[in-house]
Order: structure tokens, then sequence, then C-alpha cells
């Protein structure tokens, strides 16, 4: 029994660290975000933005976070312990908006969500299951928008990476080509495991992957959706221009782990809008995506330690 109580003890004090660590750097990040400003630039920026823009840069957002939590309720299924929507939801909502501004999502956010999933009777191995399948519907995500972007903007990429027409085209067809071979795969194999360089990967069932791939996409086609209302408060520019833009940043966000994709929206903008002063859309689209939601998730994590530590709690909820 002492044993037993010692383990539980620790666990609650690791959740605890968890949570007071994670709440102290979300605010150090969004001290360091605002501090670059002068506060009555960022009033000035920010009132300058007409507020049916703000309304739907919002609305996006929060569909992108909805997909989000879709992620993590499809991976559980993927993982073979399915939870329900709430418990899914709280746990995706709450690691991915600390994980989004941290960086290094694929460790901050995994830390939390195996806090969450634990308390809830997953495995370490059924947590990594649902990481890893979170992390493979990003990129299935990042490649169909990019494809997209690619095929329906070639001149954009052209002007941005000095490369022809012809080999744009090549590059958004494989990044097309591959989504459409794994959705076939999970229809021949579905359920089966495939092994690759000595691993064992089991591919997820037909409609699994098939949900995995629509939602992935959806989510950043919000993403870029709430981007393109914060820059159009500037200027006109095409949906699909910002989109595939917002795409070859968010690979280049992924690869550096900036916190809060420090540096990356901006040159976003700045490309696409090279004279204009940026700040305004900048921050509109950091406040939307980044600032808010980690506000929310930071209060989230605090009160879930605060209320699914006691003894019992879990099965209450």
């Amino acid at each position: 029994m002492k044993k037993s109580s010692g383990r539980s003890s620790l666990k609650r004090f690791l959740g605890w660290a968890i949570a007071v660590v994670a709440v102290i750097l979300s605010g150090y990040l969004l001290y360091r975000t605002l501090s670059k400003y002068d506060w009555n630039e960022l009033v000035q920026a920010v009132t300058a933005v007409p507020l049916q823009r703000m309304a739907f840069a919002l609305a996006f957002t929060a569909a992108s976070y909805l997909c989000l939590t879709g992620f993590d309720w499809l991976a559980l299924r993927y993982a073979g312990h399915p939870l329900a929507y709430p418990r899914a939801a709280l746990a995706s909502f709450t690691s991915l908006s600390l994980g989004h501004n941290i960086g290094f999502a694929a460790l901050s956010s995994g830390a939390i969500r195996y806090r969450f999933y634990s308390r809830w009777g997953l495995s370490a191995e059924e947590v990594a299951k649902v990481i890893v399948f979170c992390g493979f519907t990003v990129g299935l995500g990042l490649s169909i928008l990019g494809g997209i972007g690619l095929i329906a903007n070639p001149g954009l990429a052209e002007r941005v990476i000095g490369i022809r027409r012809q080999t744009v085209y090549l590059i958004g067809g494989i990044c097309l080509a591959w989504p459409a071979v794994y959705i076939l795969l999970a229809g021949f194999l579905g359920g089966r495991a495939v092994h690759l360089r000595g691993r064992r990967l089991e591919m997820p069932r037909f409609r699994l992957a098939l949900a995995q791939t629509v939602i992935g996409t959806l989510n950043f086609a919000f993403v870029a959706a709430a981007l393109h209302q914060a820059i159009s408060a500037l200027a006109e520019v095409a949906y699909l221009e910002v989109a595939a833009v917002y795409v070859s940043a968010n690979v280049a966000t992924l690869i550096t782990h900036a916190p809060g994709g420090l540096g990356v929206i901006e040159s976003v903008v700045l490309y696409l809008l090279p004279q204009a002063h940026l700040i305004g859309a900048v921050l509109v689209f950091r406040f939307a995506y980044f600032l808010l939601p980690l506000f929310m998730g930071s209060i989230l994590l605090a009160l879930s330690e605060a209320l699914l530590s006691r003894p019992g709690a879990e099965t209450a909820s």
C-alpha cells in the first residue's frame, strides 16, 4: 500500500511539475512576443484591423483547433484505445495550444498528452501511437494543401524557388500522389502490419486513413484561411497564394522548431506584402492562433491538474 501511495504521490508531483513548467514557459514566450513592440503601436496596429476580419480569423482558428481534436480522436482508435470525444478534445487542445507556442511539438505536446492519456488507462506504447498518428496526419495535410497550391499557382513557386514550371507540377503531383497511395494501401492492408527497415508499422483501416487525410488537410486549410483574413486587412491577396507560402513556412517551422513559429509568420507576410507595415496582420494572426489558445490552454492544464489529480477523479470524470 505504501509503495502504491508513493507512486501516486510521485505521479501527482510530476503532473504539477509539467503544468507549472509549461505555464511559466508559455507566459515567458507570450511576454517575449509582445515585448518587441511598443504598447501604443500594438493598440493602433490591432485596432486598424476591421472587426469582421478579426472575427473571421478567430472563427477559422476555432475550426482548425476543432480539426486538431479530431486528430486525437482518430488516433485513439488507431491505437486501439478509443476514448469519449470530450476527453480527446481536452487532451488535444491543451497539449497543442501550449505545444504550438513552446516549440518541439512532439516533445512538449507529447509530454502533456502522456499526462492526460496515462490517467485514462493508455500505456506508453499506445500514447506513442497516438503521437505518431497525429504527426503523420500533419504531414498528410501539409502535403495535400501544398500540392494543391503548387499546381493551382505554379508561378509563385517559380518566383520563390527559381525552378521550371514542369518541375513545379512534378513536385505538386508527388505531394498529392503519396497520400493517395497511402489511402489505397490502407484499403488493401488496413489493420495489418507492414515491416519497413526492420520496423513494424500497423496500417490504419481504410475509413480511418481517409478521415485522417481529410481532417489533416482541412486543419491547414483553416489555418491558412485565418492568416489570409489577417493579411487581407492590409491588401487583397489570393487565398491559395497565402496557403502556398504558409505551407512552405510551416515546413520551415517544423524543421527549426521555432517557438510559436517566431519569424516564420513575419516572413510569410513580408514576402506577400514587401512594402506593407506588417505588424497589424502578424499580431492579429498571432493573437487568434497562438496567444488566445495559449492563455486558454494554460488555464485548462492548471484546472485539469487540480481536478483530475485527486484520488478517484479519473473514475468520476
